[in-house]
Order: C-alpha cells, then sequence, then structure tokens
C-alpha cells in the first residue's frame, strides 16, 4: 500500500485521535529540536517522536565503529597459536578442507603457515597483542577483544554488507541508518550517521553506509578528506545568505504542499535533509577546523604523520596520505561524539593481503594502532568512553593456510577466512579487559562461545537501549530488523 492509499484508510476515529496527540507531539518535539534533543523532522512527525523512544535504560550514547575492510588476519594481530608454527608447512587433513570453501587458495596443495609476530601480555588482564599494536595494547583492560565471532560470507562485498547490514543483500539499511531510526539523532547541526573513509576504499563502497528501505534521511553521510568537508555544501560564491534562506524556505513550502497530498516520508526527508544542510555550512567547517585542538593531542593521535619511508605499499591514494588522513579521521570521530553525532562509522582499506602479508600488515598496523588507542584513552580522560561504543570489526579473518594462487609467491599470504575471527570493543558499558571465545589450536574453527554478527548487532543495540527484536520497519509485507531472523544478546560482555 502507498503513503496515499494507507492515509485514506484510516478511519475519522483513528485520524482525529492521532491528530488531537499530534498537535502536543509536534510542539514538545519543536522545543527538543531547538535543544539538540531531536533532529528538525523528527519533531515534525508525531508518529515518529512518539517511536523513538529505547525500550530500556541505555548505557551508550554514541558508537564509533572503525572497520577494517579487506579483513585483517586474526593469527597476526590477536590469536597467538604456536601450535601453527609447529606445524608450519603442514597439510591439513582432507576431512577438514573438504567442507571449507575458499576464494582463491587450491586445497589439494595448500599447507599450513605460522606467523613472524611476537606476542605481549598487557594489562592487568594480561590480554595478548602482537607486536604490530602495541599502542591498543597499552589500552587492554579498557577493551573486550571476541576471538570466536563467525559468519557465512567468505568474499568480500557480501561479507561487507553482513557487518554492517546484518545481511548479506543488497538494499538494507546500515547498523548506523537502524540506530538513528530507532533513537533519532541527538545533533541539529551535524548529521546522526557520519563515515569518514581512509586508504583506497573498500569493495563494498556507498553500500556501507545507504539506509536501504529506510527514509533516507538515516543515510550515512559521507565527510570527505580534502577540500568541502561534504560535497556542495559551501554556497556558490555571489549569493548571500538571506537570499539562500528565502530560497530554502520557498523550497520547504512547496515540498510540505506535496507531503500534504501524498504523506511520502521521502518528502519529509527531503525537507529535513536541505534544512541540516543549511545549518551544516557552519557546523561542518568547524567541525573539521582542528586548530583549536592542543599540541599534544595532534601528536597523540599521530596528526600529520608522515607515511613510512619505502612502504610501496598499494593501500594508499595519490595526494590522502593513509597514516594522516586515519589519525584526523580518530580525532575528528571525538569531535562528532563531543556533538552529538551518533553514529560515526571509519573505513580503513584495504587489510587484503593474500601476498607480502608481514609487510602490509606491518604497514597498516601502523596505520592505525596509534590513532585508535588515542582515541579510546582521549575519550576516556573526557569522561566520554562509558557512554561510547568504539568497535573494531571486519568482515571475515584470514586462512591458517598459506595463500598458493598460481602466480603467486607460495605461502606469503592468507586467503579469506568467515569460520573465525576477533572483533574488539571498548565503553558503551562493555566489560573491559576480557577475552572472550576461543578458537582451535591453529585458528580454523571456534571451540568454544560462538559469536556471530546478528549476536554482536543483538548486544550493540541492547546497550544502545534497544530489543533488536522490537527495533523493526515493515517493509514489502514482512517486519525486518538489524538482527535478520537471529541474533541474541550475550549478557557476558555487559558491565
Amino acid at each position: 500500500m502507498n503513503p496515499f492509499e494507507s492515509r485514506i484508510a484510516r478511519s475519522r476515529r483513528e485520524f482525529l485521535t492521532t491528530s488531537a496527540s499530534g498537535l502536543g507531539g509536534i510542539a514538545l518535539g519543536s522545543m527538543l529540536a531547538e535543544d539538540g534533543v531531536l533532529n528538525a523532522a523528527t519533531a515534525k512527525d508525531p508518529a515518529e517522536f512518539a517511536r523513538l523512544k529505547p525500550h530500556h535504560d541505555a548505557k551508550a550514547k554514541a558508537c564509533i565503529f572503525i572497520f577494517m575492510a579487506g579483513a585483517p588476519s586474526h593469527l597476526d594481530l590477536f590469536d597467538p597459536k604456536p601450535k601453527l608454527n609447529e606445524l608450519h608447512g603442514q597439510k591439513l587433513p582432507k576431512e577438514v578442507l573438504d567442507r571449507a570453501r575458499f576464494a582463491f587458495i587450491k586445497p589439494d596443495t595448500a599447507t599450513l603457515l605460522g606467523s613472524p609476530r611476537k606476542w605481549t601480555k598487557h594489562g592487568q588482564s594480561g590480554m595478548e597483542f602482537s607486536d604490530l599494536l602495541p599502542n591498543l595494547g597499552s589500552c587492554a583492560d579498557d577493551i573486550l577483544m571476541v576471538r570466536s565471532l563467525h559468519s557465512e560470507e567468505f568474499n568480500h562485498h557480501p561479507g561487507q554488507l553482513m557487518m554492517q547490514c546484518g545481511v548479506s543483500r543488497f538494499g538494507m539499511p546500515t547498523m548506523g541508518s537502524w540506530l538513528n531510526y530507532g533513537l533519532g539523532s541527538p545533533s541539529r547541526n551535524l548529521p546522526g550517521y557520519v563515515v569518514l573513509t581512509a586508504g583506497r576504499g573498500s569493495s563494498g563502497g556507498s553500500t556501507l553506509w545507504q539506509s536501504g528501505f529506510l527514509p533516507s534521511k538515516y543515510a550515512g553521510v559521507l565527510f570527505r578528506n580534502q577540500g568541502e568537508p561534504v560535497l556542495n555544501l559551501k554556497n556558490p560564491d555571489g549569493l548571500p545568505p538571506e537570499l539562500q534562506r528565502a530560497g530554502l524556505d520557498a523550497i520547504k513550502d512547496l515540498n510540505q504542499q506535496r507531503y500534504q497530498e501524498v504523506h511520502d516520508p521521502e518528502i519529509a526527508s527531503r525537507i529535513a535533509n536541505y534544512e541540516l544542510a543549511n545549518r551544516m555550512q557552519t557546523a561542518a567547517p568547524e567541525l573539521v577546523e582542528l586548530s583549536g585542538e592542543s599540541k599534544s593531542t595532534l601528536e597523540m593521535y599521530g596528526v600529520g604523520r608522515p607515511e613510512p619511508e619505502g612502504s610501496g605499499f598499494r593501500g594508499t591514494l595519490p595526494g590522502l596520505p593513509t597514516y594522516d588522513t586515519f589519525a584526523r579521521n580518530c580525532l575528528l570521530a571525538r569531535r562528532m561524539v563531543e556533538r552529538g553525532v551518533r553514529f560515526i562509522n571509519i573505513i580503513h582499506a584495504s587489510w587484503d593481503q593474500h601476498s607480502e602479508l608481514d609487510k602490509n600488515h606491518g604497514y597498516n598496523a601502523g596505520a592505525v594502532d596509534q590513532p585508535i588507542a588515542a582515541l579510546i584513552k582521549d575519550l576516556k580522560q573526557r569522561g566520554l568512553l562509558d557512554s561510547t561504543m568504539v568497535v573494531w570489526g571486519a568482515e571475515f579473518g584470514r586462512t591458517p593456510l598459506g595463500e598458493n594462487r598460481p602466480g603467486r609467491n607460495a605461502n606469503t599470504g592468507r586467503d579469506h577466512h568467515p569460520f573465525c575471527f576477533t572483533t574488539l570493543l571498548a565503553g558503551g558499558g562493555l566489560k573491559g579487559g576480557m577475552v572472550y571465545g576461543e578458537t582451535d589450536e591453529i585458528g580454523w574453527d571456534v571451540v568454544d562461545k560462538p559469536v556471530h554478527i546478528n549476536d554482536l548487532h543483538a548486544t550493540m543495540l541492547h546497550q544502545f537501549g534497544l530489543d533488536h527484536l522490537k527495533l523493526t520497519y515493515r517493509f514489502q509485507g514482512r517486519d525486518f530488523r538489524l538482527t535478520d531472523v537471529g541474533g541474541k544478546v550475550i549478557d557476558d560482555w555487559i558491565a
């Protein structure tokens, strides 16, 4: 049923009831919007205003989801396997290989690949990190390390959709969209969902921050690394602010007239986006201007770091150095949290090391280790970590087997591995200094406390006061949710 037909189908009594309660909702919503509690579009929609209530008390208010597109190797960063080193060069039993599915590995000739990494226990918890992540290791007692995540998807784009959307299909809302749909945006002058990127770009592209069938105002807004923070945000030369305001008011009146006729939620989204863009003309440039940050803060994050000499890695783009860009993104994420942005997605690509894993993981880890550790420590010392969830995630892990694809140097990289991988979480009311789950002695399978991506999402939503079973949206005759038809809250994670 289209929006207009749905409107006609309402009974007179239902219409009067909705109208009577709606006027008060509009008035209250308008006041809350002025205080930055709800966005303007939300305040004008009584039904949506009534929906924007958590299902239970929330511990988290914001999420910084750091997505390591391309899939880091859990075996070289988070999950030490001495037995794998002992078995280096040996083959796996045929019964194990027969039930596996690979992107590129040729099972008949594949052999195990040990890790050259050195491992250190950190903090009072004794959590182990490889020598590639010394700074992140210093945050061990604030980190929940989940070693038992698993997925069904073994190729990048489906796997990235699974991690971001809860399912591996196109056209589905991402977790940032679901979170803002469920709670609204606390920020009046910035989007509730912002995307920052570093590196050469993920294979998933903009599908990783889409709103899907949710109204478009819930889509992620990509902030650029150079020039205007948001494309076309700046006024054209010669257009005075008062003339722009008059034009926006005229467009708003026309859109509202059309909305009253057809009640299409996309028209409400269009009105809200125009108004938000107008307010962002001042807020966005102020946000990305880092001159007000102290020298010690900039140095802590690594802002201005040069690219390592002789890295020769294809993970960066000309004119956009990954090391400096990623550091700035982490600092911007903290500044966005302070300004009420609900969900910040930092996407860094690519960790897809089918060859030269040691060299290329060294480059990537060097890019992200210092800034992420600085972000966690900075949030904590500002009193924001308890209410801000920081997540390190990827689409899957890497195989204990070496890459043996024809034309590649044998056993210098690892293939895709969805059967087990590691995710890190900090803050947002979750336990720190805890390792959850266990993989087998070579890092092939989960052997204790398996965690599906839908379980991760269910627990994240729970910390925001949302029941993943109740956060639904009816589309094409079905109630959809982030966790699809699965997912459970993992109570052991909750502080």
